[in-house]
């Protein structure tokens, strides 16, 4: 089995809006999502959270703390994944697309104006709720 560890972001811009990404790739393809990926070896959470938000989107972010972790099982494809999530501060630079192969598109959107819970990536789901319970 397969064991893999990953993180997530949830970044608010000065309006209070949450920046999601539209998933073109699987697992979960057609999907909004936080931004966030996979930890490298060697790699602390936070730098991981910083480095794929900028990978992604083209931003800079601090790390505020952590606000939930999520674990998928799946067995039917031998793995099992762990996201650590995080609160991050918006720092710097403009959203961009900066991977087309992976994501269809970004979006700020309003708390209480987020995509149905069943076009949200499962990984991204309590985040989102305890975002919009805030």
């Amino acid at each position: 089995m397969t064991i893999i560890v990953g993180t997530g972001a949830v970044i608010r811009n000065e309006d209070d809006r949450v920046l999601l990404v539209l998933r073109r790739k699987d697992p979960e393809s057609g999907k909004w999502s936080i931004p966030g990926g996979k930890v490298d070896p060697f790699e602390t959470l936070e730098s991981a959270v910083v480095r794929e938000v900028e990978e992604e989107t083209g931003l800079t972010v601090e790390v505020e703390s952590l606000l939930c972790t999520d674990e998928i099982i799946q067995p039917q494809h031998d793995r099992h994944l762990l996201s650590l999530i995080y609160k991050v501060r918006y720092t710097g630079g403009e959203p961009v697309n900066r991977e087309p192969q992976k994501h269809a598109e970004l979006r700020w959107f309003k708390p209480g104006e987020l995509p149905p819970e069943s076009e949200i990536a499962a990984f991204s789901r309590e985040a989102l709720r305890l975002v919009a319970a805030e």
